[in-house]
């Protein structure tokens, strides 16, 4: 099989044969199992990486496999990624190396409950007592409008704790980052209801 690779500008095609696929699987497995543990992702510590996440920790490994010209490793998270998305169109690595970063794109009409990059903001510290009104204002606040980093596509959210703006993983094209925007706002104004009400 054939797992579509861009990074630099650079479009690379890794062929995994379907011999190693079948192979790997345990090896895959194991691979999951450890994620099942939990990882640390750049500065983050995830209890239990979703699906998504998991394919673009690999996608890390593997930018460090083509980058130390590691042609076995490269193949093995490459087959990964191959066996855990059998929908992938194509996966662009960012050079920069930050996990969530990378950008896994599936085929057309593939769609799955859990796509998408994984949008865990904290929503803790929020003002009290809002109406309605406030909170769906606070929330506008609280949620940047989608801009344009590179070639892709990110949004900020404050974070009441730390005084921060937390910023969103990146999105191929503004369509994605504007329909993850909207859930993230909806989850923010969510909360803000549900602080606890002053009498």
């Amino acid at each position: 099989m054939i797992l579509k690779v861009t990074i630099a500008d650079q479009l690379l095609e890794l062929n995994v044969p379907d011999a190693l696929l079948e192979q790997a699987q345990d090896f895959f497995d194991k691979m999951d199992a450890d994620m099942d543990q939990g990882w640390q992702v750049n500065r983050d510590w995830v209890d239990r990486p979703d699906r998504y996440l998991r394919g673009q920790i690999v996608a890390n490994k593997l930018l460090t496999a083509i980058e130390n010209r590691d042609d076995n490793l490269g193949r093995l998270m490459a087959g990964y990624i191959l066996s855990r998305f059998p929908e992938i169109e194509l996966v662009e690595l960012s050079e920069q190396g930050e996990i969530r970063d990378h950008v896994l794109t599936m085929k057309a009409g593939a769609g799955s409950t859990d796509e998408g990059p994984s949008l865990s903001f904290s929503h803790g510290g929020l003002p009290h007592g809002l109406s309605r009104m406030e909170a769906m204002n606070q929330a506008g606040k609280d949620v940047s409008g989608v801009f344009k980093m590179g070639r892709q596509y990110r949004f900020s959210v404050f974070n009441h704790v730390t005084g921060e703006w937390d910023q969103s993983p990146a999105f191929g094209s503004k369509e994605d980052a504007e329909a993850a925007r909207e859930k993230v706002f909806k989850q923010r104004f969510d909360a803000l209801c549900q602080a606890p009400q002053i009498h």
